[in-house]
């Protein structure tokens, strides 16, 4: 959650109240050894959908957002309620099938998940990431889980099978995906790839580069550095207005919020 703090507290004093959070056995949900985790994807997804509806029954009568970043904007496809929703703003995420990843990631795909990751897991009984700097730590079923739908050319729908591919039709909140030209990990076809899951609603793809911000660098996590307070989160808090089915509500109308997403 500290990485989005600063985005966060930002976009509550334009008016939204904004609740974060982290996966269990992620972050400040962890608790004991990683090792003994027994999550996966499905398991975060249920994490999602419960800060859904806890921040929806806060505030029953007002529209609730969706910020996912990475994995954050891929999750919401799960959703056994996605009528709590009223719209997700996608920044910086795609498919994750290794054919997708910008270049110097696609590079070392072989090497990672056929080797690292199967021979790490095994090892350690969780994915010790923040040792050998790649991802992050992750538990055992999350990583296993991420690896099968990276493997598979339709993703998360191609590796699960009809029962997602359905879930993911049934949303039908807006989503708006913005890709950074310049990400590291991702591709804007990824975006599309991902964005187009989400096969039965309104769906957009906004491709942002440093030149438009006059910048050298943004990257996969750029967007939610306090660098682009000025620039890239007022889009986002613009964004909300353009997602609401209803015509838009003023910005910072007491909407909720939820932001989502994996640092690494």
């Amino acid at each position: 959650q500290s990485f989005y703090e600063a985005f966060a507290l930002w976009m509550a004093q334009q008016g939204f109240r904004v609740t974060t959070f982290d996966y269990r056995g992620h972050g400040d949900s962890l608790q004991g050894a990683m090792r003994d985790v027994k999550a996966d994807l499905f398991d975060w997804a249920q994490d999602y959908e419960t800060v859904i509806s806890a921040a929806k029954a806060a505030l029953p009568s007002q529209p609730l957002y969706l910020l996912g970043h990475s994995l954050g904007a891929q999750l919401p496809g799960l959703l056994k309620k996605p009528e709590q929703v009223d719209g997700l703003l996608s920044v910086a995420a795609g498919s994750g099938y290794w054919r997708d990843n910008a270049p110097q990631l696609k590079r070392i795909v072989p090497y990672f998940w056929w080797v690292l990751v199967p021979l790490a897991t095994r090892l350690c009984g969780y994915f010790p990431g923040r040792t050998l700097k790649k991802v992050g730590d992750l538990p055992a079923g999350v990583i296993l889980q991420w690896r099968r739908w990276c493997l598979d050319p339709g993703y998360s729908v191609g590796a699960e099978g009809p029962a997602v591919a359905q879930s993911y039709g049934a949303v039908r909140f807006p989503v708006l995906a913005l890709s950074m030209a310049d990400d590291e990990l991702m591709t804007l076809r990824g975006t599309h790839n991902l964005v187009n899951l989400y096969a039965n609603t309104e769906r957009r793809v906004e491709s942002i580069t440093p030149a438009d911000l006059q910048v050298r660098r943004i990257g996969h996590f750029g967007f939610f550095r306090d660098q682009f307070r000025q620039s890239l989160w007022p889009r986002a808090a613009a964004a909300f207005l353009a997602l609401d089915t209803a015509g838009g509500l003023p910005s910072g109308d007491g909407a909720s919020l939820a932001v989502a997403g994996t640092t690494g």
